[in-house]
Order: structure tokens, then sequence, then C-alpha cells
């Protein structure tokens, strides 16, 4: 990289956005910072993070699926609601609409967002069982937050795509539609040193062969 006049790519420094609801009932931590899965839909994890733009700050949720580090639902927004985070598990639902989702366990930190009522009852709804970190420990949902990592130094604050966008992002609709390009690109074309240099479509489509040839 040197001789050729490369420098890697920095992360921003993080911005902290959980804030618990101490009144609310918490799931217990059933992951236990264990982030393998022998199968797709056994362990989500769930976070959001957030993005500066010309109109204001836009937050982003995204829900990964550990055994193939597919981001399988994600949502902009200009608020840190629960409807942001229960939007990107929506979403996680309907892209995996034709599995059983039962037993699945969905895994957040502390934030009052994950641990609303109305973010439980959509966890029950798909069969998901909840899981929830400690306070204040980013190692519990370390996956998570790698890949909010990812995106604000492949995206979010990569010279190149910003170059493209005039040197900032104008708001939610610019940054919902480079999202989208990123995800598909993240899903279908990024190679991961922890899948051994396979793309998470690859991981899951292996699986999916020899789950149908064991059949």
């Amino acid at each position: 990289m040197r001789l050729g006049n490369m420098a890697g790519a920095r992360r921003h420094r993080r911005h902290v956005t959980t804030k618990r609801d101490d009144t609310a009932a918490r799931a217990p931590d059933l992951l236990g910072r264990d982030f393998s899965a022998s199968c797709p839909n056994s362990k989500w994890v769930c976070d959001f993070t957030y993005a500066l733009t010309a109109s204001g700050v836009v937050y982003v949720a995204f829900v990964v699926d550990c055994f193939s580090r597919r981001i399988v639902g994600w949502k902009a927004a200009r608020s840190m609601t629960k409807a942001l985070v229960i939007d990107a598990l929506n979403m996680a639902a309907w892209s995996r609409r034709n599995v059983s989702l039962s037993g699945l366990l969905c895994h957040s930190d502390a934030g009052s967002q994950y641990t609303s009522v109305a973010y439980s009852e959509r966890l029950a709804d798909i069969g998901a069982v909840p899981s929830i970190g400690s306070v204040g420990t980013s190692y519990d949902n370390a996956l998570a937050e790698t890949t909010n990592g990812l995106f604000k130094t492949e995206l979010l604050y990569n010279p190149a795509v910003l170059e493209r966008h005039g040197g900032s992002w104008r708001g939610l609709a610019d940054l919902e539609a480079a999202i989208s390009a990123w995800v598909e690109w993240f899903n279908e074309r990024r190679i991961h040193a922890a899948l051994c240099y396979r793309t998470p479509a690859e991981v899951e489509l292996t699986y999916a062969a020899s789950h149908k040839h064991a059949a």
C-alpha cells in the first residue's frame, strides 16, 4: 500500500446512542458473546448508529445474521425511536419470510428501543427469543458494532463515496439510496475474513446446497 501511495480507511470516533430505560423489563443475555452459529436464522444481532448529514442527524439500524454475517434488515430514519428498530426487524423477517424463525435468538444492547414493549411483542410475533447484553459493554454485541464500523468506514466516511455526493451527505433520501446499494454489495460481493474470504451470499448458498443434499 505504501508503494502504491494508498492509505487504509480510518474509522471515526463512536457516538453513544444507547439510552437505557431503567423501568423496562430486560431480557437476559442468552448470547454470552458467542457469535458463532451452525445455520442461518439461529442468531441475529441488532444495533443502530448515526450519520451526520447537511439536513441533520440520520439514524441507521441493522440486523445481522451471525451465521453468514448477512445484513438481513436495515432502516434509516431521522429519529432513534422504537419504530426505527422495529422497521429494521420487519425487513429482516420479510427477507426470511420463506423459513421458520421459531426459536431464533435475537440479540441487542440495552437501549430503550430494544427493551420497549412494542419491540418485544414484534419479536414474539415472529417466534424469536430476545437477548440483551449488559449496559455499557460493547463487547456483548461486538458483531453488530463491527457492522456499524464497516458501514461508517466503507460508506459513510469513505472519501471516494463522499466525492460522488459533493463532499457530504445531503440528508435522509440520498443516504438511504447509498445504504441500499452498500448492503447489496456487502451481502453479495464483499468477502469477509471471518467467512474464509467468502461473501455472505456464498456462505448461505453453500449451506443450502449441503442441506438439500443431506435431506
